[in-house]
């Protein structure tokens, strides 16, 4: 490592640990940031729905408001007067609807990173203020909550239950994986041949790799789902705690724990209660309680056993990765080295 190297790293480090410091900080200009954005939609008119404009586009932009300016209040409380238990409560409960308008931010990433562009800009920048507000409004919620040492545990497997649950959310997406890829390889499933999935996918905006992809009979949502399940397992595993690294500023350093939970929360929060809510409304049309669209397919029944293997990946898959991310969590907690050492 060189000394340019060793200095960027103590300056980053140092100022990471300061982190209760300024976190209450940068909360607040988020909130400030967040009514701004909400102002400014709602008084041009710009719509924040998933689909763009309709009746009442200035709705949701006044709703943004809503979210920011208590959490502009609650922020700049604990700037002033410190994190009093009235105040992180407060917190708490201003982090719900930032989560909930984060919903579904997953699947606007997932569509950019096959080079397809969102069905709303706007809608998609929401979606992405609000992950970090929930993320900013949760650390200052627990800013004072720092554990008395930082050093370092070792790489540690997650305990037998975890990894059982991880097993069952990668074997949830087999049968997901598989319907795909006979689709992507010109066979026929449910009814439906991989041509007619190609034309839909053409029909519904499908960008050019994603085409592409199909073309060379790799679907890309089964590609993702293999990423996902090597993120489930890294968050089960020791070698999850020392891979990948940073090239510059942590070089030989164990990875930082949000660059494995970042991506692993994100997904939880979708995939868990989209996959979930899916499987309840799945259970009320198989017992006729509810009528399900046959959408693209040739039949209702066709429709309801493709979402019955995509809903029940996404459901058990989400619960999986909830929990080998609270594992993982618990398992990198820094720590004394004093109770390190005693171990």
């Amino acid at each position: 490592m060189t000394g340019v190297e060793r200095t960027m790293t103590a300056l980053w480090s140092a100022w990471w640990q300061r982190w209760p410091g300024w976190v209450a900080w940068a909360t607040m200009w988020w909130a400030v940031l967040y009514v701004g954005f909400g102002l400014a939609c709602a008084l041009s008119g710009t719509s924040l729905r998933y689909h763009g404009g309709g009746s009442g586009a200035s709705g949701p932009g006044w709703a943004v408001v809503a979210v920011g300016a208590p959490a502009a209040l609650v922020s700049g409380a604990v700037v002033l007067y410190g994190l009093r238990p009235a105040l992180r409560a407060l917190l708490w409960v201003t982090c719900g609807p930032a989560v909930i308008t984060a919903f579904s931010l997953l699947m606007d990433v997932i569509t950019l990173m096959l080079g397809q562009g969102v069905d709303s800009q706007a809608s998609a920048a929401n979606k992405a203020l609000a992950a970090v507000g929930a993320i900013l409004l949760a650390a200052t919620a627990r800013s004072d909550c720092r554990p008395a040492g930082t050093a370092v545990r070792a790489p540690s497997a997650a305990p037998r239950f975890v990894q059982l649950t991880a097993w069952a959310g990668s074997l949830a997406f087999v049968p997901y994986a598989a319907m795909k890829l006979v689709w992507a390889s010109g066979g026929t499933f449910a009814g439906i041949t991989g041509e007619e999935i190609l034309v839909v996918s053409e029909r519904n905006g499908a960008s050019g790799i994603f085409l592409t992809l199909e073309s060379w009979g790799l679907d890309p949502t089964a590609l993702l789902a293999v990423l996902g399940v090597f993120l489930l397992w890294g968050l089960v595993r020791p070698w999850g705690q020392v891979f990948p690294r940073w090239t510059l500023f942590l070089r030989g350093r164990r990875v930082p724990r949000l660059l494995p939970l970042a991506p692993a929360l994100l997904g939880a929060a979708t995939l868990a209660p989209y996959g979930v809510v899916g499987v309840g409304y799945l259970a009320l049309a198989t017992t006729g309680v509810v009528t399900i669209r046959r959408g693209d397919f040739h039949s209702s029944g066709d429709a309801l056993l493709v979402g019955w293997i995509g809903m029940v990946a996404f459901a058990v898959y989400g619960i999986a990765l909830t929990v080998a991310a609270r594992s993982y969590w618990l398992r990198t907690r820094p720590a004394s080295r004093t109770s390190i050492s005693s171990e």
